[in-house]
């Protein structure tokens, strides 16, 4: 049975990534449709995947990652106009019955990401 998890981890602390909004969008003819939201909890996780099972399709995804207010609610000194505020990873998701886990690296200034398992 197929998934699709994240989690978070903020590199310039190496602490997890807390109480970060993630929206889920999913590539459809008329464009971008957001399918779930989450939060980030303590270990910088979701509760649970944010889809399995027949809820992945094959298809474009769009996990936005709300980096800018998670930076804001740390207390960082940061300019009003941050260098990252969405982060914005878009992936395809070629085989609905594979893991699909899509961690983000972020910290005030670069991110990374990668396809784990």
């Amino acid at each position: 049975m197929g998934k699709l998890t994240t989690h978070i981890l903020d590199t310039a602390t190496g602490k997890p990534g807390a109480d970060i909004k993630i929206d889920l969008y999913f590539l459809q003819d008329e464009g971008w449709e957001l399918i779930k939201s989450a939060v980030s909890n303590t270990d910088g996780r979701c509760d649970g995947p944010l889809l399995e099972g027949e809820t992945l399709k094959v298809g474009q995804y769009e996990l936005v990652f709300q980096a800018g207010d998670y930076f804001d609610a740390q207390g960082l000194d940061l300019p009003d106009t941050k260098f990252l505020d969405e982060v914005v990873i878009r992936f395809g998701v070629p085989d609905s019955s594979e893991h699909y886990h899509v961690p983000l690296l972020v910290s005030p200034y670069s991110y990374s990401t990668y396809r784990g398992s």
